[in-house]
């Protein structure tokens, strides 16, 4: 008889299980990327465990022009800030001139606001030649996921780890090309949302997101 995997109490009691898989590997110096804000309390856990510096990975997406939804490509925070685009979906789309240029600057400046929000707009810290992990609460598309994923190999970051609670089979598959090495607790068959694995999947809010940045400093 199949039983259903286990579910997550919340996002605190998956942090805590991918950290334990993580202190198995040697992992010198790791810096743990979280996108927020659902990732935050997942890699607090990870970074604790880890005694490593916890950072946020900031990702706007670039949308087609009357099609915001439809991503053409994405933005991707950091001290060297990455522009990946999707050369398929921008030829399906053929943006009017100027656009694509005038709309990344304009998520730009949307991560910086945040920035400002999160993190009193401390610049990000370096990846070049440093192990970084990224995690997330889960992956259901993993578009955001592989936009980060390329952005940080762009900026030569020494070993990249993908380290999430649970994800689709085909979609890890895909990421697993971007990665070093990924990690997933679950990968459900079918896949329906990332939500129906926790039993407790609140949202999470702004203040804390800066709680934990603020508690993580502790062990730096």
């Amino acid at each position: 008889m199949t039983h259903p995997p286990r579910k997550f109490v919340d996002r605190q009691d998956a942090g805590r299980q991918l950290a334990d898989v993580l202190t198995k590997y040697n992992h010198p110096d790791p810096l743990i990327l979280a996108l927020p804000r659902g990732g935050v309390p997942v890699a607090f856990e990870i970074a604790r465990a880890l005694r490593a510096p916890l950072e946020l990975l900031l990702v706007r997406k670039i949308g087609a022009p009357r099609y915001p939804e439809f991503g053409i490509g994405a933005v991707v925070d950091g001290s060297d800030p990455q522009f990946v685009y999707n050369e398929e979906a921008m030829r399906a789309v053929d943006p009017p001139a100027g656009y694509v240029e005038a709309e990344s600057q304009r998520q730009l400046a949307e991560i910086e606001r945040r920035r400002e929000i999160y993190r009193g707009g401390r610049p990000p810290t370096p990846t070049e030649g440093r192990t970084v992990i990224i995690v997330d609460d889960g992956i259901a598309t993993g578009g955001t996921v592989k936009a980060a994923l390329k952005a940080l190999r762009k900026t030569g970051a020494g070993r990249i780890i993908l380290a999430v609670p649970v994800a689709p089979s085909g979609v890890l598959r895909e990421l697993e090309a971007e990665a070093d090495q990924v990690i997933c607790l679950q990968i459900p068959d079918p896949f329906l949302a990332v939500g129906l694995h926790y039993i407790d999947f609140d949202q999470t809010s702004d203040e804390e997101v800066i709680r934990l940045l603020g508690e993580a400093e502790a062990w730096i």
